[in-house]
């Protein structure tokens, strides 16, 4: 008989179910959703003894979901789709409450980048908005990579377990539309305005094609305004062009069109991703475009932003940090990868290795003879000894070093 507790368990008005069924079944589980939120006022957790609190949540559309408890992360199981890492160890503590917004509706994210411009007036840009906000130095709006970040945050996709399996482009997708679901995005429903590249099968080829087509059909001109929308896919190739390039996604045969000066900017903002070291590592490219509709139908790309994964989907700021991150996992560790948002300078340790107690942290450093770099590694082994942190470091002109939980057979993974 399968366990009625441990991670990936809720218990609603009394009652224990699989978090999956309950996500994959949410209308059938409305009544016990609306008992659970009028008797008791919340959901329970049971990855842990005692029970953690969840939030239940009800969209617009009135699909009830659930969702950790503000604060409670870090005390979930590593393994726990609800585990987050603590405060301090992600960029999303850089933004104001008008920035990302959780209610019991759900979340809504002001993106700076606007989705809807108005053919009469001129259009304007919220990025002065990023500066400053209702705490000091907060950020009050959200950039394309803070999107992108936020969405790899929340769909757990940071995450590597050995109890979860591999992570695919299916898995992923999955989790992203679940998130799409529970979110707005400058007023609208995100699974409006956002297109997640599917998984393609040969069966759903055609299923695919009319989604995108209805996509690309709410683009363009409406009555007095412009409609832009954004989609998330993997790169494959960047093929030029007479006027600049096709980025051409995993899974999907439209390719997004883009001018040149775009393309060049974007390398230059994301030489790691666009790099072909990553490519000789096996490493993924994933990009968030913000794209329009062209007079002939085209799909043109006006922005983006990019994030380097390993090939199984874990976010890495460099090709080193993807062979670190292919070693965790080779050699069975637990670990999460602290993501930045939109904030380059904030200083996180590259991985979290939440397997022991306390976690342990995992430091890569891939550049030599930089004054700024050897500032900053510097602050992190000192904020590392007055914490009493354990850390794994890596100097990558040395081989890796030994990563397995102590007392875990085969120490030392091959570079």
């Amino acid at each position: 008989m399968a366990p009625t507790t441990g991670p990936g368990h809720v218990q609603l008005a009394g009652r224990t179910v699989q978090l999956a069924w309950l996500r994959e079944h949410s209308n059938q589980a409305a009544p016990l959703f609306a008992r659970a939120r009028a008797e008791v006022g919340n959901a329970w957790c049971l990855c842990r003894r005692p029970a953690l609190r969840l939030v239940i949540r009800c969209t617009r559309a009135g699909r009830y979901h659930v969702a950790g408890w503000p604060g409670d992360g870090d005390q979930h199981d590593p393994s726990c789709p609800f585990h987050k890492l603590g405060p301090g160890l992600s960029g999303r503590d850089r933004y104001s409450t008008q920035a990302i917004r959780e209610t019991d509706d759900g979340a809504s994210i002001r993106l700076a980048t606007p989705l809807t411009s108005s053919l009469t007036q001129p259009e304007t840009h919220d990025a002065a908005q990023e500066e400053t906000g209702e705490e000091a130095g907060a950020r009050r709006s959200v950039g394309l990579l803070g999107l992108l970040h936020w969405l790899w945050e929340q769909a757990h996709l940071n995450v590597s377990h050995p109890q979860a399996g591999r992570l695919t482009w299916r898995k992923c997708h999955a989790r992203l539309h679940q998130q799409l679901r529970e979110t707005t995005v400058n007023g609208q429903d995100m699974d409006e305005v956002l297109y997640v590249v599917p998984p393609f099968t040969a069966a759903a080829a055609d299923a695919n094609a009319a989604a995108l087509d209805t996509f690309r059909a709410r683009l363009g001109r409406h009555g007095m305004s412009e409609r832009r929308a954004l989609i998330l896919g993997q790169i494959k190739e960047v093929a030029p062009t007479p006027y600049g390039v096709a980025y051409r996604l995993a899974h999907q045969r439209t390719p997004l069109y883009a001018r040149a000066a775009l393309h060049t900017r974007a390398t230059g903002s994301y030489r790691h991703a666009l790099g072909k070291t990553a490519t000789e590592h096996g490493a993924a490219t994933v990009a968030l475009f913000v794209v329009e509709r062209s007079p002939k139908g085209h799909l043109i790309a006006v922005d983006l932003a990019v994030m380097l994964t390993t090939g199984t989907y874990i976010p890495a700021d460099s090709s080193y940090e993807v062979v670190m991150a292919d070693a965790l996992a080779a050699c069975r560790r637990a670990f999460i990868k602290p993501l930045r948002y939109d904030t380059a300078d904030a200083v996180l340790p590259d991985f979290v290795l939440t397997d022991v107690t306390p976690a342990a942290y995992v430091e890569v450093y891939g550049i030599h003879g930089r004054e700024t770099y050897d500032r900053r590694k510097a602050e992190k082994r000192e904020h590392y000894q007055r914490e009493g942190s354990r850390l794994i470091e890596w100097d990558v002109a040395q081989p890796l070093p030994a990563l397995a939980r102590p007392g875990q057979r085969g120490s030392r993974p091959h570079a």
